[in-house]
């Protein structure tokens, strides 16, 4: 198969309307079923539903669907990667970091500062990602390493060494009647009628159905909470992070956080390599 046909039935896949994703890709719509159904014949299998409300995958064709972003986002980080590796041949080497805006803030600086100090060590540069988008630019090629955190985060294809595992806490506004608990259970927190727990956008973009407000970053949710219209369950390390007007207090029966450090199984990088190592010496 050829990326090109990855990308065609990508579009029509997502948009399960031909005339759309030909749009989308900027071709005409005929070419565009005529190369979805070499792909199928060549296949042996039907990839797609076609009826009068639209079209639907077929077993085959959500298999596929999975399985060529997977080879499109490979095809990404190889090109990215090659010009990344061009500019260090160049004597401009650099690593790119992806860590989690408001995550592991006292860590990142310790593991900044502890590779800084190591003999060839090179120029760092972070990238802060929203929630759960740091395996997505590990794997396209768009960083080199990450911070990432089990079980939260998928990371599956990737290398990685634990660093760092804690339990969580629920934040509340300082002046909730909780405030003053030594600790909250799960089901104390999940049921809280006047503090809805947030509503995380998913990899597509949308968010989950429920009654608590749409959050996609710490600063929004930190808001919130002080103006009394949620609650959070998060790792105990964003305390130091907490403005006045917001509390944590311990959640015992919460699942624990574990922070790692991932990088491609394919790596040959040597800055990657002494990131890792002086994460782990930590």
């Amino acid at each position: 198969m050829e990326t090109r046909e990855l990308r065609y039935f990508v579009a029509v896949a997502e948009e399960l309307h031909f005339g759309r994703a030909a749009g989308r890709l900027g071709i005409a719509q005929p070419p565009l079923s005529r190369a979805i159904g070499g792909l199928e014949r060549r296949l042996g299998a039907p990839l797609l539903e076609r009826g009068s409300r639209g079209v639907t995958l077929t077993a085959a064709g959500a298999v596929l669907l999975r399985e060529a972003r997977a080879a499109l986002d490979a095809v990404e980080a190889a090109e990215r990667r090659t010009r990344r590796a061009a500019l260090d041949a160049a004597g401009h080497p650099t690593v790119i970091l992806a860590a989690k805006a408001g995550a592991s803030g006292e860590l990142l600086a310790k593991l900044l500062d502890a590779y800084a100090a190591e003999p060839g060590a090179v120029t760092v540069d972070v990238l802060l990602c929203g929630p759960g988008e740091q395996a997505g630019v590990l794997r396209d090629g768009r960083a080199d390493v990450a911070l990432l955190h089990r079980p939260f985060d998928d990371l599956a294809g990737f290398d990685t060494e634990d660093l760092h595992t804690e339990g969580q806490v629920a934040v509340l506004p300082a002046g909730h009647p909780l405030a003053t608990r030594p600790h909250l259970s799960l089901a104390e927190v999940g049921a809280l009628p006047d503090l809805p727990l947030p509503r995380w956008p998913r990899p597509d973009g949308t968010f989950p159905d429920g009654p608590g407000p749409q959050v996609r970053d710490h600063t929004q949710l930190t808001q919130l909470i002080a103006l009394g219209r949620a609650c959070a369950i998060v790792p105990e390390s964003i305390r130091p992070s907490l403005h006045e007007g917001l509390t944590a207090i311990p959640v015992p029966d919460s699942p624990h956080v574990t922070t790692v450090i991932a990088w491609p199984p394919h790596s040959r990088s040597t800055a990657v390599a002494g990131l890792v190592r002086a994460a782990t010496a930590l």
